[in-house]
């Protein structure tokens, strides 16, 4: 009896048909690797939920086939759900030093010290199990970021992890195309490439267009100077303190995750800071508006983040003031558009100038525009490609790209999360499906806010609710005590007495009429309750709250 014939297993457990939460399971000669481990943020509907992770009862199932996981950079939609994984499944994790510097101050947070975290230099190949993955150097708005090519007995499979394609970027760090070119000349059997930005043509702008834009806005600013942008952008943040530098003003910084990042990224060398610039929040009454830089988070409108506090003087050392220059180095994250616009009319309401991206060049993306994408798929030439990192329309559109660069339409996979895509030495096809989806992380709970808490919070959320609370007689059913009624974000009390009293009684009918009938069941009392008021409340205001009826016997 010969060998089983050799076959890579595709599974994305997320980033597909979404933006964010990016986990890619690569299976072969029954070892696991995982490309990422990304978290994302709640939907609108999604109340009171802090992050999105991954559905890993794939990999908690297959937990001895993981060899470890392998990061291709440093965002939060890459790396943020690795202390809720390592937690249950901990493997090795692979990365290259801003990416490790950044998960070792994340896994403190957290209290796990016992991960063995592996650095990797750009450029090196390493054995992970059975497979050798290269770390190929590549670029996008953090440093230190890589494509990863995964060589196998049947071909190479290269994921570019997220990219775009700088000639001059701001660490000197360019994509190794030529890397990519030797690969897809000797024959790439998949590649799996990033989609977020193929809705756009043309190319990206460099990095080195926003310097030059900063340079124009710093010498020609007589008042102080606010910027927000993310806080993992740190070739952006390395463009202000260049700028600040060059105009003799001092740094700020202010913010949680931006103290967090800058600090790793200097201490690893990611990012270079003249002697004395950045200065202490403490100290800024003692230098003049002119002399003074402050980088911020806030950039997509986050209430909590240090932009908002500010525009709204919640924060507590620092304030927006009249004639105060605040550049916003961002764009909307699809969804906080409306968030984004509050605070920048805040900022104009508080007289403060506010300069965005529709205004001038302060912001470019880290991710490849469509010429870019063609020239990976032209340089890789792969046999089979799937389009990962965005939504369904995402996808689709590089797909079609991908097909007029004439690559075969049945070998290009539009897939979803959880598919199984199988590649043999001569085919490729979708095998089957694993258990994939979004785990809600909400304060220390992990999991334990499905579906049905999230539409009673809605419920809450949209009409209130009440709770009737009735003491019966254990002997003869009789109401002893009761029914009072309790109402939260259904009605003002004080201004509905009539309401609530009218309520009242239309409850000790409905438990009278069930103790005629000599009924005693709990559950039968609470529903003839909950039916009646539904009915009535309905009637009266046209809101049906949560109706919860508590019953004692004494």
């Amino acid at each position: 009896m010969g060998r089983k014939p050799t076959k890579i297993k595709i599974i994305p457990l997320g980033g597909l048909k979404e933006i964010g939460k990016n986990m890619t399971v690569i299976e072969y000669r029954d070892e696991i690797i995982i490309i990422d481990c990304g978290m994302s943020f709640p939907e609108d509907e999604m109340l009171g939920i802090d992050i999105v992770i991954p559905d890993i009862t794939y990999l908690m199932k297959n937990r001895k086939k993981i060899k470890g996981i392998v990061l291709t950079h440093g965002h939060e939609d890459h790396i943020g759900a690795l202390p809720y994984v390592l937690k249950k499944i901990n493997v090795p994790v692979y990365g290259t030093r801003l990416t490790l510097g950044l998960v070792e101050r994340k896994l403190k947070e957290h209290k796990l010290n016992n991960v063995h975290l592996q650095r990797v230099e750009l450029g090196e190949i390493i054995d992970i199990g059975k497979l050798k993955v290269e770390f190929i150097t590549s670029s996008h708005s953090i440093p230190d970021a890589c494509a990863l090519a995964i060589h196998t007995s049947l071909g190479v499979i290269l994921h570019t992890g997220d990219f775009k394609i700088d000639y001059t970027p701001i660490d000197g760090q360019t994509i190794d195309l030529q890397r990519i070119g030797e690969l897809g000349k000797k024959g790439i059997l998949l590649l799996m490439s990033d989609s977020t930005n193929v809705e756009r043509p043309g190319t990206s702008m460099s990095e080195r267009n926003v310097g030059i834009t900063f340079e124009n806005i710093f010498s020609n600013t007589k008042s102080r100077i606010i910027v927000a942008t993310f806080a993992s952008n740190v070739h952006r943040i390395q463009q202000i303190l260049n700028a600040a530098y060059k105009h003799n003003r001092k740094v700020v910084i202010s913010g949680r995750s931006m103290i967090n990042v800058t600090t790793v990224a200097e201490q690893l060398g990611a990012l270079h800071v003249p002697e004395g610039l950045i200065i202490d929040v403490n100290n800024i009454d003692q230098y003049s508006d002119d002399e003074i830089v402050i980088i911020t988070t806030g950039s997509q409108g986050e209430s909590m983040a240090g932009l908002s506090r500010m525009a709204t003087s919640d924060h507590r050392k620092l304030d927006i003031r009249a004639g105060d220059t605040v550049i916003l180095s961002a764009t909307p994250i699809p969804g906080n558009e409306k968030d984004v616009g509050r605070v920048i009319n805040q900022l104009f309401e508080r007289g403060a100038d506010v300069i965005y991206e529709s205004l001038a060049d302060v912001h470019v993306s880290g991710h490849a525009c469509q010429e870019e994408l063609k020239l990976i798929l032209k340089l890789a030439n792969p046999k089979y490609f799937i389009p990962i990192h965005g939504e369904y329309r995402h996808l689709r559109k590089h797909a079609m790209l991908a097909e007029d660069l004439g690559i075969d339409k049945e070998n290009i996979f539009t897939i979803q999360n959880g598919n199984v895509v199988e590649i043999t030495k001569n085919h490729a096809k979708i095998a089957g499906n694993v258990p994939s989806g979004r785990i809600l992380v909400d304060g220390l709970g992990v999991g334990d806010v499905g579906n049905i808490v999230l539409r009673d919070r809605k419920h809450l959320a949209e009409d209130g609710l009440m709770v009737i609370v009735v003491t019966i007689s254990k002997e003869n059913g009789k109401i002893i005590v009761g029914p009072d009624i309790i109402s939260r974000g259904f009605v003002y009390v004080r201004e509905s007495e009539d309401l609530l009293d009218e309520a009242r009684q239309i409850v000790r009918m409905a438990l009278e009429q069930c103790q005629e009938q000599n009924i005693k069941e709990w559950a039968v009392l609470k529903s003839a309750i909950r039916d009646v008021l539904k009915d009535f409340l309905y009637e009266k205001t046209k809101r049906r709250p949560m109706i919860l009826p508590v019953i004692m016997e004494v």
